[in-house]
């Protein structure tokens, strides 16, 4: 137990992946002898719980009261194009909502004072809020870091090679910029209204957070050079939730290779990719258990004799048996699979995943297709990746890589210096409103922004 019991204040949303490693973050805090209270969406309230942690649900703030389709605030599956997608996270999350979120971290911080507040990535408003309090703040990214900065590819994108790539980079930034920056506005709004500086351009934000902490092997991402100064990797969550019960599995017969076929638990339209990957297993001789979530029926799906199917089975007690992860590249299902040095097949379907399986491919850790691949693409990729030794032994390398930044990881202890008496003093010394900006620019160097 530590010593010194701090209280931290977690803000989280509903997105499907990113609440298991964030929880668990709060709940190794709690385990310290520290308090954690998590604000988030109404549908994690037993989560939440379960995590020994306090809940406060969201009165202004958009909240979830469930994880159905139907509650989606994003609804990206139906966007026409990924830019489209981008632009509705921007307004569902990111800046739509930033001020109702604000107010409800400011009364949050007014009535519990925390030492330090804990955002899930994307919830800029709550991040404005921490800094027009006064509180210490850490970002938390439980994924790949993606946002622009220098040597780093637009995620989805292999790194740059040469004056061509490098150009391909500057020009989707600048163009991932201008998207955003349609919100700039209201969320400089909001900034003017707790007495804080104007940003130059959205992103800017990345540079108020003390802390952005990176849960992810820095040995599976790419490297950005240099980094912003308060980016640190800590390494990812590799473990099921606590108390995850053990699940009977419904196997096929026979000892041939298992194929796992694990997608997305929110919807994204994935029936049709589902499909053709079960009618590849069909053709294999592999045997396959395809895990549908709460957004899958399995009434839905024809099967063939060596694919079955279930609602769920936890990652750790499936990937250890099999040969091979077939997955939408959801960052949890890849990194997990990597941690049990399983290789995988990606096809990824937005969000993240595209940037997840641009590294799983790059590294020589499997297979990356277009979620519309036809079935003999996906019958190709599979015996492609189980007949070929190499992936599995680049994928056991990232497991040793992915043990040691688990076994050496300093989240928690990022989380407790950053509540440590005098960072509020710190920050208060600080120049914090006056950011560089780490986007680049088509035409000039990053310039400082003066309150």
């Amino acid at each position: 137990m530590n010593q010194t019991a701090q209280t931290f204040l977690f803000v989280l949303w509903e997105g499907g992946g990113n609440i298991p490693p964030l929880l668990d973050l709060a709940r190794r805090l709690r385990e310290r002898g520290h308090a954690v209270r998590v604000m988030s969406d109404a549908c994690n309230e037993v989560e939440v719980r379960a995590s020994g942690c306090a809940f406060v649900p969201y009165t202004t703030a958009p909240s979830r009261p469930d994880k159905s389709p139907a509650s989606d605030l994003v609804n990206d599956a139906s966007a026409s194009n990924p830019l489209a997608a981008l632009a509705r996270a921007r307004e569902a999350v990111l800046v739509g909502p930033a001020a109702r979120y604000a107010q409800d971290v400011l009364a949050e911080i007014q009535r519990a004072r925390p030492d330090a507040v804990a955002v899930s990535d994307g919830l800029f408003g709550a991040v404005i809020a921490a800094e027009s309090a006064g509180v210490p703040c850490a970002l938390l990214m439980p994924h790949h870091y993606y946002y622009p900065a220098p040597g780093l590819p637009p995620t989805g994108m292999r790194p740059a090679r040469g004056a061509l790539g490098r150009g391909r980079d500057r020009l989707f930034y600048a163009l991932l910029t201008r998207l955003f920056d349609a919100g700039l506005p209201r969320i400089n709004a909001l900034r003017a209204s707790q007495g804080l500086a104007p940003l130059r351009h959205l992103f800017d934000l990345l540079r108020v957070p003390e802390r952005v902490l990176v849960l992810t092997s820095p040995a599976f991402d790419f490297a950005a050079d240099p980094l912003p100064a308060n980016v640190r990797y800590v390494g990812p969550v590799v473990d099921d939730p606590v108390g995850t019960p053990t699940v009977p599995l419904n196997l096929p017969g026979g000892d041939a290779p298992l194929v796992a076929v694990g997608f997305s638990t929110t919807f994204q339209n994935q029936r049709q990719t589902l499909q053709n990957v079960i009618d590849a297993l069909g053709t294999l001789p592999v045997r396959g258990l395809v895990t549908l979530g709460p957004a899958m029926n399995a009434a839905d799906f024809r099967l063939p004799a060596n694919v079955h199917t279930q609602v769920y089975v936890p990652h750790g007690q499936l990937f250890p048996q099999a040969a091979l992860v077939v997955t939408h590249a959801g960052h949890g299902t890849v990194i997990r699979a990597l941690a049990h040095g399983t290789p995988l097949v990606c096809l990824p379907m937005g969000r993240d995943q595209n940037g997840n399986a641009v590294r799983v491919a790059e590294r020589g850790l499997g297979r990356m297709l277009a979620p519309t691949a036809p079935v003999a693409a996906i019958h190709a990729a599979v015996q492609d990746v189980l007949a070929d030794p190499g992936y599995r032994l680049r994928a056991a390398e990232m497991a040793a890589a992915i043990a040691r930044d688990v076994r050496e990881s300093r989240a928690v202890e990022e989380l407790e210096a950053l509540a440590a008496p005098g960072t509020v003093a710190a920050r208060a010394a600080a120049p914090t409103q006056a950011v560089l900006s780490p986007t680049p620019s088509l035409s000039s160097q990053p310039q400082r922004i003066h309150p």
